[in-house]
């Protein structure tokens, strides 16, 4: 059996939480080659049941084709913040959003809009790694502001419109789309 290199609990508690907010955030994006094997590959360190399920149910009904058909034109739920907000100055949107992702180096592998729920619950992943990294390299103060970031952007950005998600996600018959919602709803007030 290997021995964890990190034995520090508070670091171990962070790595989970950004594996659980990555995996969080790839349940909402289109299936592409190699998706399944990367939610396998993370699938073991969330810890969370209700992500563990629809990792199980995606590997069944996943495809590029029903994605669409929910996220697209004339779908029911929109994974977008945007969406989810009244009288929105778009522009003032996305301008905070990459203000927030160039701060932090944060420069994600998709074709999504910045304001696409899985950019989002993965920026908190990535914010919650490098809360993780600084307290490894003694950095107390960069481990606060990291830590500070994802708390402001979740409460700015995630959790007005993550419950709106879940209510729409969870009246459909996807069962991994309703099952991821349903735990980002639950996990972004502990994650």
């Amino acid at each position: 059996m290997e021995k964890s290199v990190i034995d520090d609990p508070v670091q171990k508690r962070l790595l989970r939480y950004a594996s659980w907010w990555r995996l969080a955030g790839m349940l909402f994006e289109c299936p592409a080659d190699g998706w399944h094997e990367a939610l396998a590959g993370l699938v073991s360190l969330a810890e969370d049941t209700g992500l563990q399920q629809a990792v199980k149910k995606a590997e069944a009904e996943a495809s590029p084709a029903l994605y669409y058909s929910v996220f697209g034109p004339g779908g029911p739920a929109s994974p977008r913040e945007a969406a989810f907000h009244n009288n929105l100055n778009l522009g003032g949107l996305l301008a905070e959003l990459s203000g927030y992702y160039s701060a932090f180096a944060y420069t994600p592998e998709t074709e999504e809009p910045d304001d696409h729920v899985s950019v989002e619950a993965g920026f908190i992943g990535y914010l919650r790694l490098k809360q993780s990294y600084a307290l490894a390299c003694g950095d107390a103060g960069r481990a606060e502001i990291a830590a500070d970031a994802a708390g402001k952007f979740m409460k700015e950005h995630l959790s007005p419109f993550v419950e709106s998600l879940a209510a729409i996600l969870g009246r459909s018959d996807i069962g991994y789309l309703s099952l991821a919602a349903s735990a980002l709803s639950a996990g972004h007030k502990s994650h």
